[in-house]
């Protein structure tokens, strides 16, 4: 089976203009030409086709996608598996939001009462809504849509009294933070307190912890300004280069 790029759009559902871009960036490229002359695609590419298309409905970037399709030890039914397992979590998650909206609805409509674990529950998927409005692109391209996913999980696992506790551990944080800012040495005893603190905070939200992803996390903080203004913000100017400080000194 070939297929011209006419051919391809109309089957894909994709623009001509997007499957010529593809081909230019070197993502999608036609492997054969017909007599004619006109270039065309066979069966190996419309399967690329089929996997550039899972992955975009994961999140994943084209440059992020060419990289994983182009890897020397690609396996298509490896990536499958992989694929179908991320999927089914998304739509987990996505179930959970529009199960929250439905009956958040009905009780400002008065159709029925929400329990405080219902009402919390709700709470939770609003954190997960807006931190993936707000730091989605970010965090998928440093951690990938599997962790991502993964991460949201575990938030929406997360019981009532833990939720406390992490709130509790946050304000014990910039306590420290405070304390450790007055000295100035991030290789200080309290800096290495911040630090722990930091990771245990991190620890409620990440379905695996690894030095390599806290440090590059604070080194996220650094270059992004909604991270840098949540720390400045509570406890002054260079709070944000102090705990990124602290936080590479203690994965050491």
């Amino acid at each position: 089976m070939k297929m011209l790029i006419n051919e391809l759009a109309k089957l894909s559902g994709l623009s001509k203009r997007a499957l010529r871009y593809y081909d230019e960036i070197g993502l999608l490229t036609p492997s054969d030409t017909g007599d004619n002359g006109y270039r065309q695609y066979n069966v190996t590419d419309i399967d690329r086709l089929q996997q550039i298309l899972f992955y975009r409905e994961l999140d994943f970037k084209l440059e992020e996608i060419q990289r994983i399709l182009d890897a020397p030890d690609f396996n298509v039914n490896e990536a499958l598996r992989k694929q179908h397992e991320m999927l089914e979590q998304k739509r987990n998650y996505l179930d959970g939001l529009i199960i929250t909206i439905q009956n958040t609805i009905q009780v400002m409509e008065g159709e029925k009462v929400m329990t405080n674990e219902q009402k919390f529950e709700a709470f939770k998927n609003k954190m997960i809504e807006d931190n993936d409005k707000q730091y989605g692109e970010e965090i998928r391209g440093k951690y990938g849509e599997e962790q991502v996913l993964a991460s949201y999980g575990k938030l929406k696992n997360m019981t009532e009294e833990q939720y406390e506790s992490v709130n509790q551990l946050e304000q014990m944080l910039f306590e420290r933070l405070k304390e450790a800012m007055v000295g100035g040495d991030a290789s200080a005893e309290v800096a290495m307190e911040v630090a722990e603190l930091h990771k245990r905070w991190l620890s409620f939200y990440w379905a695996k912890y690894t030095p390599q992803a806290h440090a590059g996390l604070a080194q996220m903080y650094l270059h992004d300004e909604r991270f840098t203004a949540y720390y400045d913000d509570r406890v002054g100017k260079g709070t944000t280069q102090f705990l990124h400080d602290a936080i590479l000194e203690y994965v050491k």
